[in-house]
C-alpha cells in the first residue's frame, strides 16, 4: 500500500483545474469543489479554504483508487493554445433569428452569440 501512496504525490503536484463555487441550496450555504479532469472527484466545505483543503484530500483518494485498480489517471488539461475561433454550422432559420436578435440589440452576430453562449 505504501507504494501506491508514494505514486499519488506526483499527481497532486500537477496543475489540475479545481473549480470551487459558492452554493446556496436546501442544504444551506457552502462551497462546492470539483476537479475538471477527475470525473466524480468532489468535495465541499463551509469556507473556500476548507473546500480547497477537502478537494485536495478527495483528489488523493480518487487518484489512489484509480492506481490501485490499474486505471489510468487523466492528465491536467493544461494551458493549451486556443485561437478563440470556432466554426458552427446551423440551420438557416436559426442563423436568421440570431442575426435579427443581434440587430435588435445593436451588436454584431458574433457578440450576440458570445453573450448567448456565456449565459
Amino acid at each position: 500500500m505504501k507504494k501506491i501512496v508514494k505514486e499519488v504525490k506526483p499527481y497532486l503536484k500537477l496543475p489540475y483545474n479545481i473549480i470551487i463555487r459558492h452554493t446556496v441550496d436546501e442544504s444551506g450555504s457552502y462551497y462546492f469543489a470539483t476537479v475538471l479532469e477527475l470525473d466524480g472527484c468532489m468535495s465541499d466545505g463551509t469556507t473556500y479554504q476548507e473546500a480547497f483543503e477537502n478537494i485536495q484530500e478527495a483528489m488523493a483518494g480518487w487518484i489512489e483508487t484509480r492506481l490501485a485498480n490499474n486505471f489510468p489517471v487523466p492528465s491536467p488539461v493544461g494551458d493549451k493554445t486556443y485561437s478563440g475561433k470556432f466554426v458552427v454550422r446551423l440551420p438557416k432559420t436559426l442563423h436568421a433569428r440570431l442575426a435579427i436578435e443581434a440587430d435588435k440589440e445593436g451588436v454584431s452576430l458574433n457578440q450576440y452569440a458570445l453573450y448567448k453562449l456565456s449565459v
